[in-house]
Parts: structure tokens; C-alpha cells; sequence
């Protein structure tokens, strides 16, 4: 007897797509500083033609000197013949508009201005280059204030501080800390306001150096203002750039508070 029911579940079997599951991308090219990092984090070594030459202008001591780079010249991206290259929004801009026009793959990844936004600008950076999106980190969910605020100043060099409105001034308060500057934006520093009104903390970000950018948060009075225990040290290149690290330091700002 014929099975009716069969036939036609079998028939609409070749009404059904053939799914096809994405795979790594080949031949990959990045072409700033962050897109380096968040390949290194994430490819395998094969998926990666070159990486910037930022990464050997600015090294990190989690990535190796061995990795190929390039020179930034068209002609040089062209002779790799990359199947994709990658950069942040507000990098290349030249470069990656003349590599469009040719007919190259370019993904351009929008910078986090949020830690939220984090969560979807590495999704966005798997997806592009073939891995799943599970692979994100997960966020470190907001530390709650308990007792008194304390009030940690972010110094970098030349004597500037970050204030409110930040992507910094996000992850200080994610990480349970009150922002010590007010105002928004990035602020030039005044010696006398420090000495008036001191923050509880100061986290020195900025590259270890003797160089005369470095003078102010060098300066002695300070060091009468904050206790020494109280200064906060952490590698300058967490804060560059946006990534699956930036939840590390927001644990690692957590644990140094006085709780």
C-alpha cells in the first residue's frame, strides 16, 4: 500500500534550502591598531595575512614580534590579495574607500562609545570573520555602591583627566567608583584643585616613561595629596582600545577599591 503521507513529506524535502554553516574567513587584513588586537584575540593564526604595523609602533606584551604585518600602502594590501580586511570607524579612511571602489571586502567596525556596546561590536567582529558570536565575553554585570562613594581620578599624560560622558567614565562607574571630575569630557588638570579637593584614588594611565608628558602626575605635591596605596597601576594599552579586556579591568578596578 502506498503511504501517502511519505511521498509527500519526501517531496517537500526538496523545497527545503540546503543550510550552510559559515566558516572561518581566509586572508585577513587589518588595518588599525584595535582591529590588530581583536584578531590576535580571536583568529587563528592561519585566518590572518597581516596585521598593522601599529602593532610593532605600539607593542603589547600578549601579542608576540613574530606576526606578519604590512605597510599600509594599497599596493602592498593588493599584492597580499586579501579575501577580507578589517578596520575600526575612524581609521584608513582613504585606504579603505580606494579598496571598496577596487572591489575588496571591507568591514568597517563601528567604536563601543558604551561597555553595552562592547557586547555588540564583538559579535559584529566574529560574525565578519567567520567565528560564532558565542564566543564574546560575557559582561561583568554594574557593581552596586555600597557605603560612601569613592572618587577615583582617571590621570593620563599631560596632565589630562577623564570626566564624565566617556567610555572611561562608564567603566569606572560599571566597576562601582564615582568619577572624581564633574565636568565631561577630557579636562586639563590643575595642581591647586587637586590639593583642595582630593580624589580617594588616582590611576596612572598613561605609557611608563621619563618623557615631560609624563611630569605631572610625577609631581611631589601628589604624592602628599594621595597615599602611595592609593595610586592604582594598570597596563596603559587596556584602556586604548575597547575589547573582550575591558571587563578584566573592570574587575580589576572593582578589587582595588577600599570596601
Amino acid at each position: 500500500m502506498i503511504n501517502v503521507k511519505k511521498i509527500i513529506f519526501l517531496g517537500l524535502l526538496w523545497l527545503v534550502p540546503v543550510l550552510s554553516f559559515a566558516k572561518p574567513v581566509e586572508r585577513i587584513i587589518s588595518l588599525d591598531m584595535c582591529s590588530d588586537w581583536m584578531l590576535a584575540k580571536y583568529a587563528d593564526r592561519s585566518q590572518i595575512l597581516a596585521l598593522s604595523s601599529f602593532i610593532r609602533q605600539h607593542p603589547v606584551d600578549w601579542i608576540g614580534d613574530d606576526w606578519p604585518t604590512h605597510d599600509g600602502n594599497l599596493e602592498t594590501i593588493l599584492s597580499l590579495k586579501p579575501d577580507l580586511v578589517i578596520t575600526g570607524e575612524f581609521n584608513a579612511w582613504l585606504l579603505r574607500e580606494r579598496l571598496k571602489k577596487i572591489g575588496v571586502k571591507v568591514v568597517i567596525l563601528p567604536l563601543p562609545k558604551t561597555l553595552n556596546e562592547i557586547i555588540k561590536y564583538e559579535e559584529t567582529f566574529l560574525s565578519a570573520i567567520g567565528l560564532d558570536t558565542s564566543l564574546a565575553k560575557k559582561p561583568v554585570p554594574q557593581v552596586k555602591i555600597i557605603g560612601t562613594p569613592q572618587k577615583l581620578l582617571l590621570l593620563g599624560a599631560n596632565g589630562i583627566g577623564t570626566g564624565r560622558g566617556t567610555f572611561e567614565d562608564d567603566l569606572i562607574n560599571h566597576a562601582g567608583w564615582i568619577n572624581y571630575l564633574a565636568d565631561e569630557g577630557y579636562i586639563n588638570l590643575d595642581l591647586e584643585q587637586l590639593v583642595l579637593k582630593k580624589p580617594d584614588a588616582i590611576l596612572w594611565a598613561a605609557p611608563r616613561s621619563t618623557a615631560l608628558a609624563n611630569q605631572f602626575a610625577e609631581h611631589p605635591v601628589l604624592k602628599t595629596v594621595v597615599p602611595e596605596d592609593q595610586w592604582l597601576d594598570s597596563n596603559f594599552w587596556n584602556w586604548q582600545c575597547p575589547g573582550p579586556w575591558t571587563w578584566e579591568l573592570v574587575t580589576k578596578l572593582n578589587a582595588w577599591k577600599k570596601h
